[in-house]
C-alpha cells in the first residue's frame, strides 16, 4: 500500500498536469484569435483597429513560423475563404488552406525552402501597391523558417551552407536568444523590419503568437515587420564577446571583419507609418490561464519568470529552491514560470565539434 507521502505526491502531480492542460486549452491559437480578431461584412477588427477589407485593392496574408498554418486557419475562421497569400512553416499540415502557397522551411537552421519562401514573400510584397493591405501572421521559429542572406558590396550572397554554419555557431555559442537574434537580423534581408520595408507603402498589420517576453516583441521571428532595437555595434560586440569570428564561415566572417553590416530600420523609418502590431497570444496569456486554473484548484499562486532563457539545469535548481521557500509561507502553493530554457547537453557539444 502506498504511504501518505506517495499519495500526496501523486495528487499534486495530477493537479499540476491538470493546470498545465487547462492552460494549453485556454491559450490555444483559435481562442486567441476569437478574442482579438473578428470580421463581419468585410469589416475586420484586430484588437483596437478596424480595417474595411472592401476599401483595399488587394488583401494579402503572409504567415510564417511554427504556427504558420494554424494561424492562417484561425484567421480564415474569422474572415472567410477569400484570403490569399503565403504560408511558411516547419511542419507539413494535413491539409492546406485554399488560396495559399506553402513552403516548408527549416528549423532550427534554414533549408532551401527557407530561402525560396523569403524570395517568394519579397516578390509578393514588393508588387503590392499603396492601396493594398498586408496581414502578417508571426510565430516562433520564423527566424530560420524564412530567411534570405544580405548581399554584400561585391554582390556575393552568403551560401545556404555558410548560412547554416552561421546559425549553428550562433545557437551553440552560449549567447541568449536576444543576442543571437540581433546578429541574425543584421545578416538577413527579411528580419529586423526589412519585410515591412519591402511591403511599404501598403497598409500593414501584424498579428503575433509570441514565444518571447512581452517587453521585446521585435525578438519574435527576429522582428521582420517591426522597428529593430539592436544595432550593428551590438553585433560586433556580441561577435567579440562569444569569439564568433573564428567559428563563422569565411563569407560571414568577412562581413564582420570589414564592418560591412548595414543598420536595420528604426522606428522613424517610413515603412512603419502605416504599420500596426497586435499580440493575440503570448507567454503572458499562458501564465494568466495557468494562474486562473491553479486558483480554481485551491492553490495560492506565485509567478516567477526570472529564469527565462537560463540553462535548463540552473532553471530547475532555481525553481525547486523557490517553491521550497514558498511552501514555508503558503499552503498549498503553485509556482508558475513562463519562458524558454536552454538544453545544452554534452552530446550536442560533442556533435558540433565534429562538424
Amino acid at each position: 500500500m502506498p504511504d501518505s507521502r506517495e499519495i500526496q505526491f501523486s495528487e499534486m502531480r495530477q493537479a499540476a498536469r491538470a493546470i498545465f492542460t487547462q492552460a494549453l486549452i485556454k491559450a490555444s491559437i483559435s481562442k486567441g484569435f476569437a478574442r482579438h480578431v473578428h470580421c463581419e461584412r468585410g469589416l475586420l477588427r484586430v484588437s483596437e483597429d478596424l480595417y474595411d477589407l472592401h476599401s483595399y485593392s488587394r488583401v494579402l496574408v503572409v504567415s510564417l513560423g511554427k504556427a504558420g498554418h494554424t494561424m492562417v486557419e484561425a484567421l480564415a475562421d474569422q474572415v472567410g475563404s477569400s484570403l490569399e497569400g503565403i504560408v511558411a512553416t516547419s511542419v507539413e499540415p494535413a491539409a492546406q488552406v485554399r488560396g495559399f502557397r506553402y513552403f516548408r522551411g527549416g528549423h532550427p537552421t534554414p533549408n532551401a525552402e527557407s530561402i525560396q519562401a523569403a524570395n517568394a514573400i519579397l516578390r509578393m510584397l514588393e508588387a503590392q501597391p499603396a492601396s493594398g493591405l498586408i496581414i502578417f501572421l508571426l510565430s516562433g521559429g520564423g527566424s530560420s523558417i524564412v530567411e534570405k542572406p544580405v548581399v554584400g558590396d561585391d554582390d556575393d550572397e552568403i551560401s545556404l551552407d555558410d548560412l547554416i554554419a552561421t546559425y549553428r555557431a550562433l545557437v551553440y555559442s552560449g549567447a541568449p536568444i536576444a543576442e543571437i537574434n540581433a546578429v541574425r537580423k543584421h545578416l538577413s534581408a527579411v528580419k529586423g523590419g526589412r519585410l515591412a520595408q519591402a511591403a511599404f507603402p501598403a497598409q500593414q498589420v501584424s498579428l503575433l503568437v509570441s514565444d518571447v517576453p512581452d517587453s521585446t516583441p521585435d525578438a519574435l521571428a527576429s522582428g521582420p515587420t517591426m522597428p529593430d532595437s539592436t544595432t550593428v555595434e551590438d553585433c560586433y560586440r556580441i561577435a567579440e564577446k562569444y569569439e564568433l569570428l573564428k567559428q563563422f564561415p569565411q563569407s560571414t566572417r568577412e562581413l564582420f571583419e570589414r564592418h560591412a553590416l548595414e543598420e536595420t530600420p528604426r522606428s522613424d523609418d517610413p515603412a512603419f507609418v502605416r504599420a500596426r502590431w497586435w499580440p493575440v497570444l503570448s507567454n503572458q496569456s499562458a501564465i494568466e490561464e495557468a494562474s486562473v486554473a491553479a486558483e480554481r484548484a485551491g492553490f495560492i499562486v506565485h509567478v516567477d519568470n526570472s529564469c527565462d532563457d537560463w540553462d535548463y539545469d540552473k532553471a530547475a535548481d532555481y525553481l525547486l529552491q523557490r517553491v521550497n521557500e514558498l511552501r514555508k509561507q503558503f499552503s498549498p502553493v503553485c509556482l508558475i514560470s513562463g519562458g524558454e530554457v536552454t538544453v545544452w547537453s554534452d552530446f550536442f557539444q560533442f556533435t558540433y565539434k565534429l562538424q
